[in-house]
């Protein structure tokens, strides 16, 4: 229930003021995309897909130029079926949204009271937290020993106020997995009430046969949501489109606080198409798998720790704490028009993300941080 007393004094403040926790909340910040004094910089910091898009997908975002006055379909029934078709499932139970990003937030309203919480890792993707925190709920970090999910240390903070568990598999930004018989623990010893997330943006990555996003698991589930974007593996992140898959039941509720136009025209076409170019996908997973295990060699050889193994389209990389440090790094490769992430808001300092890119960004890439780490 809301604090009386709080209200009373919002309702006699001199101009309009938030909700409790509203100006707590720690902003999404971005990858970034400039760099002082270099003009055309290689952006290795958002984890975007460095072929671009299919072809097919460029086309149909093309085809609805003209259409521009139009709305959308509220039910992406195009995208709906093709997602439905391709992975076998009950169209009636996806959930659309502008990214996956406003899943999870849909996800946080539907189940969300104050005083409620959700349950993720400590290097978990910040979109979780926000969404939570906007409910006026907790948000409970379970450690990540060796920087990897450890179901066990999920279960400890699990209480009688949790209502979602939110899990990256591959994360980010660690790039690291768990099998999926460690979820199947997860989700047993979970009580029945508490919904599981499946944040699936970089599944497609991970090409390990123990490996398993989840999909055919929460067939047979009441409480676990996967979820999918169409931004990394097929290069769309301009069009906002995510999906989910979930209980019938979570999926109407959803839909009745989603707003009704949340996924373009272009975004719903370009995204049919994407998903049917089957060899776009192998060529990016490609591309990924051999200069994944590349630069992890390189910069191992370097004397820099590479989190992982990684199954993802990026590296997590350790530099010292002291001298050649993650800070003086990341300046040293925007200097020379070399984009990295810092992840100081995830809580690791000492770490850049570096997004996967072609191979001369690669080979930049090592070469730049060989120089820097004799400098």
């Amino acid at each position: 229930m809301p604090d009386t007393a709080d209200s009373q004094s919002r309702a006699r403040a001199a101009k309009p003021l938030p909700k409790p926790g509203i100006m707590d909340i720690h902003a999404y910040v971005p990858g970034k995309a400039q760099a002082d004094g270099v003009a055309n910089p290689v952006k290795l910091s958002a984890n975007e897909n460095i072929l671009g898009s299919s072809p097919k997908a460029i086309e149909a975002f093309a085809g609805a130029a003209h259409e521009l006055q139009m709305y959308p379909d509220s039910r992406t029934t195009i995208l709906r079926n093709a997602i439905a078709e391709r992975f076998r499932l009950e169209p009636e139970r996806l959930i659309f949204g502008c990214g996956s990003d406003e899943v999870f937030a849909l996800l946080n309203q539907t189940f969300l009271e104050p005083g409620d919480n959700i349950v993720q890792g400590e290097y978990a993707f910040a979109a979780f937290a926000i969404g939570a925190h906007a409910c006026q709920a907790l948000v409970k970090n379970a450690r990540e020993p060796g920087y990897r999910i450890d179901v066990d240390e999920i279960l400890k903070v699990v209480d009688e106020r949790t209502r979602l568990v939110f899990l990256a598999n591959p994360g980010n930004p660690t790039g690291t997995w768990i099998p999926f018989s460690e979820v199947l623990r997860l989700h047993a010893e979970l009580p029945p009430s508490v919904v599981l997330v499946l944040d699936g943006a970089y599944s497609e990555f991970a090409t390990d046969p123990a490996f398993q996003d989840g999909l055919d698991f929460a067939r047979g589930t009441d409480n676990v949501v996967v979820t999918h974007t169409f931004s990394k593996l097929h290069g769309l992140a301009a069009l906002r489109v995510g999906w989910g898959y979930a209980p019938a039941e979570i999926a109407a509720a959803v839909d009745r606080i989603r707003l009704p136009f949340n996924t373009s025209i272009a975004g719903q076409r370009a995204a049919v198409a994407a998903l049917a170019d089957e060899a776009f996908q192998a060529r990016s997973i490609a591309h990924v798998e051999q200069w994944r295990s590349w630069l992890t060699q390189q910069l191992g050889g370097l004397g820099l720790e590479v989190v992982g193994p990684s199954a993802t389209n990026f590296l997590l990389v350790g530099f010292p704490k002291t001298g050649r440090t993650a800070a003086a790094a990341d300046d040293f490769l925007s200097a020379r028009g070399l984009l990295t992430r810092r992840v100081l808001n995830y809580g690791l300092p000492d770490h850049l993300r570096i997004t996967i890119g072609l191979e001369e960004h690669n080979r930049a890439m090592i070469d730049a941080l060989a120089e820097f780490m004799k400098a």
